[in-house]
């Protein structure tokens, strides 16, 4: 069976900077397209049966500068939905709630339309994508040739997804840094999901 990819995107000025970004439909720097165009090396020779992108603009635009033309746009990768915190910076929670932790405690509510996400929630998120993935990697097994499915999206919402895959409650995607226009694998060892390689960087 194929893997999953999980593919971050490259860098934005709020990426940049710490801010917490989820709806706010920011581009890609200057930097962050470079960024995004160095990873297709690391996805040359690879056979890729489905990719799904966020429908933020700087998901699109890193799937199509890594080479991904054909991604499918899914709802269900966007950020976890931060609400009142969004572009807001930690350092600037922690002045009015010093034992604030994304992981444990979720969010306050945020502007109209914008409540906020628990981890349970965005962990409900997660599970339907990987659904959806399960799916996509049995398909290509079933057509004789297999393939990997790759996702293109956010941060929170990737380590959420690993946590998920790996067996983990949605908190656990604390344990997995994840770096801007980085490329990450999910494969399987004796049937059981496992991490092939992390948060990986072109070469310089």
């Amino acid at each position: 069976m194929g893997e999953l990819i999980l593919i971050r995107h490259g860098e934005t000025e709020w990426s940049r900077s710490g801010k917490h970004t989820s709806w706010t439909d920011l581009p890609l720097t200057s930097r962050g397209e470079d960024q995004a165009r160095s990873l297709v090396p690391l996805l040359a020779g690879r056979r890729i049966a489905l990719t799904l992108t966020s429908p933020m603009a700087r998901a699109r635009r890193t799937a199509e500068l890594a080479g991904l033309r054909d991604a499918v746009l899914d709802p269900e990768l966007h950020e976890w939905d931060y609400g009142a915190y969004e572009g807001i910076t930690t350092v600037e929670i922690h002045r009015t709630r010093p034992e604030w932790d994304l992981w444990t405690d979720g969010v306050a509510s945020g502007p109209d339309g914008h409540p906020g996400e628990s981890p349970t929630q965005v962990g409900e998120r997660a599970d339907r994508v990987l659904k959806q993935v399960d799916a996509a990697l049995r398909d290509a097994d079933l057509d004789g040739e297999g393939g990997d499915v790759v996702l293109v999206a956010h941060a929170h919402i990737l380590r959420v997804i690993t946590a998920r895959r790996l067996g983990l409650p949605a908190s656990g995607g604390a344990l997995f840094r994840l770096d801007t226009a980085t490329v990450s694998r999910l494969g399987t060892e004796h049937d059981r999901p496992v991490v092939a390689s992390w948060n990986q960087q072109p070469p310089a």
